[in-house]
């Protein structure tokens, strides 16, 4: 088979599409409409429709599109997922929500969004209402930040001395994607030839410029609150400290909580989610050999088992160390 190397490829589409049984009909949310591959599948079923959401603007080029053909069954908005409640929902019967929290390979292309290492000029990683860039971090948070960033969001065990070879470099000339792939290049002991050096400071910066981790947390929140019974709340993630996220609030609100014998019975928390794997759902070989861009892809969904809308959870409490670290970026748009 031969491939279009610039063509996106919806990651477990058949997967999510057999999850959420959109020949049902009903209202799906897509939060990550990219190029409209879950989109495009789901409003093939009749009686179904999208409220697709991407933070991203060029998005609307496809969404206009589909917009011509789908005018009664489509709305696209340029809003980020943490925000979804905001949408005017309560007539619409949510019956899935799904995120695909990778990158479209046109993102990844795009020289101007610098998402990639292998990306010309300035750093950016912007991907749609950001209040900072990519070089404004590398450029002007000090060394303690940069280093908490590297080790934690993109588990980089050499974060310390990237960072102050980072600093020490910006005083003679300031840092670009190149310079940045040098300093990496040239700091790290460990080689590791089946992934590039700089994977893992790049993530680092792509989460900690998007606000990816407040984003998926209040997501995920918002999701729940949105869905109908029977709803499914589906996401694909792409690297570990995401699938952490999604794996615990998923658990949290699908298992009962052990308490005190001494405690009323009324008082134990009510099980929200049906959650019928516990392990993620991985591509096959067939997919992999279609989309080597897959590989890292897990799938996890929860069925919501009744009608409500707020509720406890404790994620927020729990990742309070990533928002911490999230937090840094204020010191570069309250004080440019």
């Amino acid at each position: 088979m031969v491939l279009d190397t610039l063509k996106h490829y919806p990651v477990l589409l058949k997967e999510i599409i057999s999850i959420i049984s959109p020949q049902h009909g009903g209202t799906f949310i897509d939060c990550t409409f990219g190029q409209g591959g879950y989109t495009k599948k789901i409003l093939n079923s009749k009686n179904t429709k999208v409220i697709a959401l991407d933070r991203d603007p060029e998005s609307k080029k496809i969404a206009d599109q589909i917009q011509e053909k789908f005018r009664e069954r489509f709305i696209f908005k340029n809003l980020k997922f943490s925000e979804l409640n905001n949408l005017k929902l309560k007539k619409e019967d949510i019956r899935g929500v799904v995120f695909d929290l990778g990158y479209s390979l046109t993102q990844i292309k795009d020289q101007k969004k610098g998402l990639s290492f292998n990306s010309f000029g300035s750093l950016n990683m912007k991907l749609g209402l950001n209040k900072f860039s990519a070089d404004d971090v590398v450029n002007k948070l000090d060394k303690e930040d940069l280093e908490r960033i590297f080790k934690y969001f993109g588990e980089e065990i050499e974060s310390r001395k990237i960072a102050k070879k980072i600093v020490e470099e910006r005083k003679i000339n300031r840092i670009n994607t190149q310079s940045l792939v040098n300093i990496i290049d040239t700091t790290k002991k460990r080689k590791n030839y089946k992934v590039h050096n700089a994977t893992k400071v790049f993530q680092s910066l792509r989460i900690f410029v998007n606000n990816e981790i407040s984003e998926l947390i209040y997501g995920l929140i918002n999701a729940t609150k949105v869905l109908k019974k029977g709803g499914v709340l589906a996401v694909v993630t792409f690297h570990s400290l995401e699938d952490k996220i999604v794996k615990y609030f998923f658990k949290e609100l699908s298992e009962e909580k052990s308490i005190s014998r001494y405690q009323p019975k009324t008082e134990q928390r009510p099980i929200l989610f049906l959650l019928k794997n516990k392990k993620p759902i991985t591509p096959t070989v067939k997919e992999l050999k279609e989309n080597i861009s897959s590989r890292s892809a897990k799938l996890r969904f929860v069925i919501k088992k009744d009608n409500f809308y707020d509720f406890e959870t404790d994620i927020l409490k729990r990742f309070q160390f990533l928002l911490d670290i999230e937090d840094l970026g204020k010191k570069l748009w309250k004080n440019p």
